[in-house]
Protein backbone atom coordinates (compact mmCIF):
# COMPACT_ATOMS: atom_id res chain seq x y z
CA UNK A 1 0.00 0.00 0.00
CA UNK A 2 1.13 3.58 -0.76
CA UNK A 3 0.07 6.87 1.82
CA UNK A 4 0.55 10.14 -0.14
CA UNK A 5 0.44 12.90 2.09
CA UNK A 6 -1.88 15.94 0.54
CA UNK A 7 -2.09 18.09 3.57
CA UNK A 8 -0.58 17.81 7.16
CA UNK A 9 -0.77 21.54 8.56
CA UNK A 10 -3.31 22.62 11.64
CA UNK A 11 -4.03 25.70 9.07
CA UNK A 12 -3.39 27.64 5.22
CA UNK A 13 -1.50 29.74 3.81
CA UNK A 14 1.44 29.53 1.48
CA UNK A 15 2.41 25.72 1.40
CA UNK A 16 0.41 25.16 4.09
CA UNK A 17 -2.80 22.85 3.72
CA UNK A 18 -4.92 21.06 6.36
CA UNK A 19 -5.19 17.52 7.04
CA UNK A 20 -5.76 14.82 4.28
CA UNK A 21 -4.07 11.86 2.97
CA UNK A 22 -4.27 9.80 0.28
CA UNK A 23 -4.20 5.87 -0.03
CA UNK A 24 -3.54 3.85 -3.17
CA UNK A 25 -5.61 6.10 -5.58
CA UNK A 26 -9.23 5.28 -4.76
CA UNK A 27 -9.15 5.94 -0.57
CA UNK A 28 -8.95 9.66 1.49
CA UNK A 29 -7.75 9.34 4.92
CA UNK A 30 -9.92 13.10 5.99
CA UNK A 31 -10.88 15.48 3.78
CA UNK A 32 -8.81 18.44 4.20
CA UNK A 33 -7.64 21.24 2.02
CA UNK A 34 -4.87 19.08 1.15
CA UNK A 35 -6.95 17.45 -1.52
CA UNK A 36 -6.93 20.05 -3.94
CA UNK A 37 -3.79 19.31 -5.00
CA UNK A 38 -5.13 16.47 -6.74
CA UNK A 39 -6.44 16.45 -10.73
CA UNK A 40 -9.84 16.28 -11.46
CA UNK A 41 -9.29 12.64 -12.73
CA UNK A 42 -7.90 12.22 -9.39
CA UNK A 43 -10.49 13.09 -7.70
CA UNK A 44 -12.75 10.66 -9.90
CA UNK A 45 -11.12 7.71 -8.91
CA UNK A 46 -11.59 8.12 -4.98
CA UNK A 47 -14.34 5.65 -3.84
CA UNK A 48 -13.63 6.26 0.24
CA UNK A 49 -13.36 8.93 2.49
CA UNK A 50 -12.52 7.83 6.24
CA UNK A 51 -13.06 10.93 8.46
CA UNK A 52 -11.69 11.14 11.85
CA UNK A 53 -14.16 13.93 12.57
CA UNK A 54 -15.96 16.14 12.24
CA UNK A 55 -13.88 20.04 12.21
CA UNK A 56 -13.98 21.92 9.10
CA UNK A 57 -9.72 21.21 8.99
CA UNK A 58 -10.73 17.56 8.07
CA UNK A 59 -13.83 17.86 5.64
CA UNK A 60 -13.53 21.24 4.54
CA UNK A 61 -13.05 19.42 0.72
CA UNK A 62 -15.44 16.72 0.78
CA UNK A 63 -18.46 19.15 -0.44
CA UNK A 64 -15.93 19.85 -3.49
CA UNK A 65 -15.04 16.55 -4.10
CA UNK A 66 -18.60 14.82 -4.26
CA UNK A 67 -19.72 17.98 -6.47
CA UNK A 68 -16.59 18.15 -8.75
CA UNK A 69 -16.31 14.34 -9.54
CA UNK A 70 -19.49 12.95 -9.07
CA UNK A 71 -20.88 12.70 -12.32
CA UNK A 72 -17.68 10.96 -13.39
CA UNK A 73 -18.52 8.10 -11.37
CA UNK A 74 -20.94 4.93 -11.80
CA UNK A 75 -21.26 4.32 -8.10
CA UNK A 76 -21.50 6.54 -5.10
CA UNK A 77 -18.40 7.80 -2.95
CA UNK A 78 -18.84 6.13 0.00
CA UNK A 79 -18.27 8.67 3.62
CA UNK A 80 -17.06 6.43 6.39
CA UNK A 81 -17.45 7.69 10.27
CA UNK A 82 -19.13 7.31 13.48
CA UNK A 83 -22.37 8.51 13.51
CA UNK A 84 -21.75 11.52 15.77
CA UNK A 85 -20.02 12.53 12.77
CA UNK A 86 -22.31 11.89 9.84
CA UNK A 87 -25.02 13.75 12.07
CA UNK A 88 -23.00 16.99 11.71
CA UNK A 89 -22.57 16.33 7.80
CA UNK A 90 -26.21 15.92 7.60
CA UNK A 91 -27.51 18.71 9.85
CA UNK A 92 -24.70 21.36 8.58
CA UNK A 93 -23.04 20.88 5.72
CA UNK A 94 -25.38 18.67 2.83
CA UNK A 95 -28.75 20.12 4.04
CA UNK A 96 -29.24 21.92 1.08
CA UNK A 97 -28.27 25.45 2.81
CA UNK A 98 -24.88 24.93 2.85
CA UNK A 99 -24.38 22.34 0.21
CA UNK A 100 -26.91 20.21 -1.55
CA UNK A 101 -27.52 16.64 -0.17
CA UNK A 102 -25.71 14.31 -2.47
CA UNK A 103 -26.62 11.57 -1.27
CA UNK A 104 -30.15 12.44 -2.86
CA UNK A 105 -28.52 13.47 -6.34
CA UNK A 106 -29.37 12.89 -8.52
CA UNK A 107 -31.92 10.57 -6.80
CA UNK A 108 -32.07 8.66 -3.90
CA UNK A 109 -31.83 5.16 -5.58
CA UNK A 110 -28.59 6.32 -7.55
CA UNK A 111 -26.82 9.05 -5.36
CA UNK A 112 -23.65 10.31 -5.84
CA UNK A 113 -22.85 10.02 -2.12
CA UNK A 114 -23.54 7.92 0.15
CA UNK A 115 -22.72 7.07 4.10
CA UNK A 116 -21.09 4.34 6.22
CA UNK A 117 -21.26 4.45 10.45
CA UNK A 118 -18.02 2.89 11.47
CA UNK A 119 -17.34 2.40 15.36
CA UNK A 120 -14.62 2.30 17.72
CA UNK A 121 -12.53 -1.37 16.77
CA UNK A 122 -14.23 -2.22 14.03
CA UNK A 123 -12.03 -3.53 11.10
CA UNK A 124 -13.40 -1.89 7.40
CA UNK A 125 -11.69 -4.60 4.88
CA UNK A 126 -11.17 -2.88 1.18
CA UNK A 127 -9.87 -5.21 -1.69
CA UNK A 128 -6.55 -3.80 -3.21
CA UNK A 129 -7.16 -3.86 -6.99
CA UNK A 130 -3.41 -2.76 -7.64
CA UNK A 131 -2.16 -5.82 -5.35
CA UNK A 132 0.56 -7.93 -7.03
CA UNK A 133 -0.18 -11.93 -6.48
CA UNK A 134 2.51 -12.06 -3.66
CA UNK A 135 0.92 -9.46 -1.58
CA UNK A 136 -2.42 -9.40 0.31
CA UNK A 137 -5.59 -8.21 -1.80
CA UNK A 138 -7.31 -6.77 1.12
CA UNK A 139 -6.48 -3.12 3.39
CA UNK A 140 -7.56 -3.05 6.82
CA UNK A 141 -8.73 -0.08 8.42
CA UNK A 142 -9.48 -0.05 11.66
CA UNK A 143 -10.79 2.49 14.18
CA UNK A 144 -9.30 3.84 16.80
CA UNK A 145 -9.78 6.11 20.28
CA UNK A 146 -8.81 9.88 19.88
CA UNK A 147 -9.45 12.26 23.12
CA UNK A 148 -10.93 15.72 21.38
CA UNK A 149 -13.20 18.13 21.86
CA UNK A 150 -16.23 16.77 19.39
CA UNK A 151 -16.13 12.87 18.81
CA UNK A 152 -13.36 11.63 17.21
CA UNK A 153 -11.11 8.70 15.96
CA UNK A 154 -8.29 7.63 14.23
CA UNK A 155 -6.68 4.55 12.15
CA UNK A 156 -4.92 1.98 11.84
CA UNK A 157 -3.98 0.95 8.00
CA UNK A 158 -2.80 -2.38 7.89
CA UNK A 159 -1.68 -3.75 4.27
CA UNK A 160 -0.67 -7.25 6.12
CA UNK A 161 3.33 -6.61 5.96
CA UNK A 162 2.73 -3.44 8.09
CA UNK A 163 0.67 -0.95 9.52
CA UNK A 164 0.67 2.86 9.97
CA UNK A 165 -1.59 4.48 12.78
CA UNK A 166 -2.83 8.05 12.30
CA UNK A 167 -4.12 9.18 15.89
CA UNK A 168 -6.53 12.04 14.25
CA UNK A 169 -6.73 15.04 16.64
CA UNK A 170 -6.56 14.32 20.15
CA UNK A 171 -4.87 15.23 23.33
CA UNK A 172 -3.51 12.93 26.54
CA UNK A 173 -5.24 9.25 25.58
CA UNK A 174 -4.49 5.81 27.06
CA UNK A 175 -6.97 4.33 25.35
CA UNK A 176 -5.26 4.39 22.22
CA UNK A 177 -1.60 3.27 23.48
CA UNK A 178 -3.24 0.63 24.95
CA UNK A 179 -4.31 -0.57 21.33
CA UNK A 180 -1.36 0.92 19.74
CA UNK A 181 0.56 -1.77 21.61
CA UNK A 182 -0.67 -4.40 20.60
CA UNK A 183 0.02 -3.98 16.51
CA UNK A 184 2.77 -6.26 16.29
CA UNK A 185 3.56 -5.07 12.78
CA UNK A 186 3.41 -1.16 13.56
CA UNK A 187 5.79 0.52 11.09
CA UNK A 188 5.44 4.22 11.17
CA UNK A 189 3.03 6.54 14.05
CA UNK A 190 1.69 9.91 12.49
CA UNK A 191 0.26 11.90 15.53
CA UNK A 192 -0.66 14.91 16.15
CA UNK A 193 0.72 17.87 18.05
CA UNK A 194 -0.94 21.03 17.45
CA UNK A 195 0.47 23.61 19.86
CA UNK A 196 3.97 24.69 21.27
CA UNK A 197 4.40 24.90 25.31
CA UNK A 198 3.61 28.28 25.49
CA UNK A 199 0.38 27.37 24.24
CA UNK A 200 -0.59 24.95 26.65
CA UNK A 201 -3.64 26.33 28.58
CA UNK A 202 -4.81 26.71 24.78
CA UNK A 203 -4.04 23.02 24.36
CA UNK A 204 -5.80 21.61 27.01
CA UNK A 205 -8.88 23.59 26.37
CA UNK A 206 -8.72 22.36 22.74
CA UNK A 207 -7.50 18.92 23.39
CA UNK A 208 -4.82 18.38 21.30
CA UNK A 209 -0.42 18.04 21.98
CA UNK A 210 1.70 20.07 23.01
CA UNK A 211 5.30 19.16 23.10
CA UNK A 212 5.22 18.35 26.96
CA UNK A 213 2.61 16.41 27.02
CA UNK A 214 3.87 14.66 23.78
CA UNK A 215 6.30 13.50 25.52
CA UNK A 216 4.53 12.32 29.06
CA UNK A 217 2.09 10.17 26.44
CA UNK A 218 4.80 8.93 24.29
CA UNK A 219 6.42 6.79 27.04
CA UNK A 220 3.41 4.69 26.97
CA UNK A 221 4.20 3.56 23.94
CA UNK A 222 6.35 -0.07 24.40
CA UNK A 223 6.58 -0.10 20.57
CA UNK A 224 9.41 1.41 18.01
CA UNK A 225 7.51 2.74 15.08
CA UNK A 226 8.54 5.56 13.19
CA UNK A 227 7.05 8.67 14.41
CA UNK A 228 6.01 11.43 12.94
CA UNK A 229 4.29 15.17 14.03
CA UNK A 230 1.42 16.96 12.16
CA UNK A 231 -0.98 19.17 12.86
CA UNK A 232 1.64 21.97 13.75
CA UNK A 233 -0.11 24.97 13.63
CA UNK A 234 1.61 27.39 11.05
CA UNK A 235 3.93 30.17 11.86
CA UNK A 236 4.63 27.90 15.35
CA UNK A 237 6.19 24.88 13.02
CA UNK A 238 10.31 25.21 13.83
CA UNK A 239 9.18 25.81 17.54
CA UNK A 240 6.65 23.42 18.07
CA UNK A 241 9.53 20.68 16.36
CA UNK A 242 12.18 22.01 18.26
CA UNK A 243 10.28 21.81 21.82
CA UNK A 244 9.80 17.86 20.70
CA UNK A 245 13.59 17.76 20.16
CA UNK A 246 14.09 19.03 24.09
CA UNK A 247 11.31 17.26 25.31
CA UNK A 248 11.12 13.60 24.02
CA UNK A 249 13.16 11.00 25.22
CA UNK A 250 13.59 7.73 23.42
CA UNK A 251 12.43 8.77 19.78
CA UNK A 252 13.20 11.32 17.67
CA UNK A 253 9.61 12.28 15.59
CA UNK A 254 10.02 14.11 12.48
CA UNK A 255 7.76 16.45 11.20
CA UNK A 256 5.13 14.97 8.39
CA UNK A 257 5.65 16.48 5.20
CA UNK A 258 3.62 17.56 2.71
CA UNK A 259 4.21 15.16 -0.58
CA UNK A 260 5.54 12.63 1.53
CA UNK A 261 4.92 9.14 1.02
CA UNK A 262 4.83 5.82 2.78
CA UNK A 263 4.58 2.48 1.33
CA UNK A 264 4.22 -0.47 3.37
Amino acid sequence: MKLRILGCSGGIGGNFCTTSMLLDHDVLIDAGTGMGELSLSELSLIDHVFITHSHLDHIACIPFLVDSAGGMRDKPLTIHATEATLEVLRQHIFNWKIWPDFTQIPNAQQPFMRYHTIQLGQTVELENPGAHRSQPSVRKITVLPANHVVPAVGFQIDSGAASLVFSGDTTSNDALWEVVNQIANLRYLIIETAFSNGEKELAKLSKHFYPSLLAEDLLKLTLDPEIYVTHLKPGEVELIMQEISECVRGFTPRMLQNGQIFEF
